[in-house]
């Protein structure tokens, strides 16, 4: 016999309430009526699982498909996932409430669809960074199947241009499935240059306006962010000012080091881990703690 005994836990008395704070809360935000749907993280997480089938069929796609079946499975899943991409662009569009969401849904998801090559392009070149600069790396096909700082590179390739090209919820939704699924957390603002490896990964955060160069390494737990967040005259926060660091190609960040506000790492340089810098260096500079420490105290300054 159950021991469970019929409780009243007040549901009809918190449904209630739960529904005069939504309520409250929809006129708060001027949403009185019932609001549009939001993109959906569910159906996105499943485009961006068949996007990574097409772009790199022969890993992530079917593994026993013939060459003459991989361009039918591309083809034909690809036109089944921009028609789904489309249906979630078009929700963020009405959702913000654009005019003519319906066209400029199909405008955006067609110019995305062209830009995949590039996409494809831009990956390769970022496998074989991340292979050429990992001693433990054995193949460029170990690289593409198991590091998740290529993961969170595909995520952000696709991320971008949808960013780019007016969605951005839909976008910033692509960003977090990276961001839970490897830890690493790339604005899809950020713009990236070609060769970009990100080394382990946990811990990673490169804010919307940050820009990074060609062949840039960036290990662990490094951050490139913002040192302050302006307010206007209403103690409101400033938004889209450029506010993050912009990195010049081949540049090496290791661990744990902290870059942050709109200052320039210069070209060639190398920035040593658990560094804290809020200042631009020039071209082939060494930045180490040491360094830092140096620079503070000389001649007094800093004391």
């Amino acid at each position: 016999m159950s021991d469970y005994v019929k409780q009243d836990w007040g549901v009809d008395e918190l449904v209630i309430r739960l529904r005069h704070l939504r309520i409250q809360s929809l006129e708060t935000r001027q949403r009185r009526d019932k609001p549009p749907k939001l993109p959906s993280r569910k159906e996105l997480q499943k485009i961006l699982d068949g996007l990574g089938a097409v772009l790199f069929p022969n890993r992530l796609g079917l593994p026993d498909v013939n060459d003459e079946g991989i361009d039918y499975f591309v083809g034909h899943t690809l036109d089944t996932l921009l028609r789904e991409l489309f249906k979630q662009i078009r929700r963020e569009l009405i959702f913000v409430a654009v005019d003519d969401a319906y066209q400029q849904a199909v405008t955006i998801t067609r110019e995305f669809a062209a830009r995949l090559p590039e996409v494809r392009i831009l990956l390769d070149s970022d496998i074989q960074a991340a292979y050429e600069g990992d001693p433990a790396a054995r193949s460029s096909d170990e690289v593409l199947v198991c590091y998740p700082g290529i993961t969170a590179t595909i995520h952000h390739r696709l991320a971008h241009i949808l960013h780019q090209l007016g969605a951005p919820l839909v976008a910033r939704i692509i960003s977090e499935i990276a961001h839970s699924a490897t830890g690493i957390d790339i604005h899809p603002g950020a713009q990236i240059g070609e060769s970009f490896f990100i080394d382990h990964g946990t811990g990673v955060v490169i804010g919307e306006t940050a820009v990074i160069g060609r062949h840039v390494r960036v290990y662990q737990a490094v951050t490139l962010g913002a040192k302050r967040f302006l307010k206007d005259d209403d103690g409101i926060l400033v938004k889209g000012n450029a506010r993050h660091p912009i990195v010049e190609d081949d540049v090496v960040i290791y661990a744990g080091a902290t870059i942050l506000g709109r200052i320039t790492i210069g070209r060639g340089s190398t920035i040593g881990g658990n560094v804290w810098l809020t200042h631009s260096v020039p071209p082939g500079s060494n930045i180490t703690q040491a360094y830092l420490r140096s620079e503070l105290f000389h001649d007094g300054g800093g004391i």
